[in-house]
């Protein structure tokens, strides 16, 4: 009997499998910066450095009502009057509060920052916030009980991912394509996403979830308040309205 001669010959490897986390790595540093602060304040900041910290960052539509103790400088001074439009979103009310915000953005925002790159992707969350937070000061115009969470950001993204991941080739799309291409095919305008039936079908769960939560006035997380719905339709409609102005790939036309 002759024996093969297998020097120099390789062993059969498995391929290699897909990672269990494939996200954008802007998406997995900003979860990371998520969860590292609420760690800090979850665990080792004391009760009353804690509430600081929300006044001084979290988002206090009585901030901005002149009679709201007069004569007291709240923590932050005035800075926080224009940073809290944002800064709010980095904090959260609860484990499971940070847990489904950072859940959403892992599925939405990943195939956005795909979509259009780091920087877009910040600069289109950031507003979105932005949006979220004036609205609910429009509604709650000095309510002394501070918002925070990041979900009218990730609202935002939700919405521009709708803008594109329901179209033909798209991720959620027929005929989807393959690797990076799908997360690429060109979007439709603003009324066109309307009247697509996966699109509409979508939005109409979406706020009829949010109008849910908004009647009932649930508190979530564990946290003392309840859900702040209005922020997320502002962070939602900035989103699928501004997505034009950030994507990179050209418009489909009809």
């Amino acid at each position: 009997m002759t024996v093969p001669d297998v020097r120099g010959s390789a062993p059969e490897l498995p391929p290699p499998s897909e990672p269990i986390f494939n996200l954008p790595s802007v998406v997995t540093w900003l979860a990371g910066i998520l969860i590292v602060i609420h760690v800090v304040s979850a665990l080792f900041l004391s009760r009353d450095a804690a509430f600081e910290l929300i006044i001084a960052f979290g988002f206090l539509p009585a901030r901005y009502a002149s009679d709201f103790l007069p004569g007291v400088q709240l923590p932050g001074g005035a800075g926080a009057d224009v940073w809290t439009f944002l800064t709010y979103a980095f904090l959260h009310g609860g484990w499971a509060h940070l847990f489904v915000n950072v859940l959403w953005m892992a599925v939405f925002g990943s195939a956005v920052a795909r979509r259009l790159g780091n920087s877009r992707f910040l600069l289109l969350s950031a507003l979105c916030a932005i949006f979220g937070a004036a609205l609910h000061l429009l509604l709650h115009f000095g309510e002394q009980v501070p918002m925070i969470g990041a979900s009218a950001a990730i609202s935002g993204q939700m919405a521009a991912a709708t803008r594109f991941v329901f179209q033909d080739g798209g991720p959620l799309g027929t005929f989807r394509r393959s690797d990076n291409a799908a997360y690429l095919v060109p979007a439709k305008g603003v009324i066109d996403s309307l009247a697509n039936p996966r699109v509409a079908m979508f939005l109409t769960v979406w706020f009829g979830i949010n109008l849910v939560f908004g009647l009932i006035s649930t508190p979530f997380g564990g946290a003392s308040g309840s859900v702040a719905w209005e922020a997320h339709i502002g962070g939602f409609v900035a989103g699928f309205a501004l997505f034009s102005l950030f994507d990179p790939v050209p418009r489909r036309r009809v």
